[in-house]
């Protein structure tokens, strides 16, 4: 598995020298021929912001974007399906299951994916997608406007 640098600290992070005892897990388990495709896709576009690494049949993403592990999140992928495992505080969890599914139900649009969390709390857990092709479109173009404005309002000062 490869490894990445942590941004605050450049020190080496790998799952094994993550302290990660959290009192909540939440499990997806996402039905896909392309499991090992998305869970790449997932790590690589969410690596640019935390800590995250992929191999061929799994990975991991630390939320330390902010400093301290917020959560971590295990990704396996098996022939079947992509099974997302997120360890977090409680009050955290309903942000960070709609982080990671609302991009994997966006990369999985074409396929209907749909993420549905189950915790080991006996809490309800959230679900994304599946979204539809314009969907995914609007939220592009819109972000793209966002952008341009943000762009705007910067060279107006």
């Amino acid at each position: 598995m490869t490894q990445n640098s942590t941004p605050s600290t450049g020190e080496t992070t790998t799952p094994s020298t993550v302290e990660a005892s959290y009192p909540l897990i939440s499990v997806a388990t996402v039905p896909t021929e392309r499991a090992a495709r998305y869970g790449k896709q997932l790590v690589s576009h969410m690596a640019h912001k935390i800590t995250g690494a992929w191999d061929e049949a799994g990975g991991y993403l630390l939320f330390d974007r902010e400093g301290p592990v917020l959560g971590r999140f295990d990704i396996i992928a098996s022939p079947s399906d992509l099974r997302l495992e997120l360890r977090t505080e409680p009050e955290r969890a309903d942000r960070l299951e709609f982080i990671i599914g609302i991009h994997l139900a966006r990369f999985g649009a074409r396929d209907s994916l749909t993420i549905s969390w189950e915790r080991t709390d006996g809490s309800k857990g959230t679900t994304q997608g599946p979204l539809t092709l314009e969907e995914v479109e609007a939220h592009a173009r819109a972000k793209k406007a966002a952008r341009a404005a943000e762009r705007e309002a910067g060279h107006a000062e």
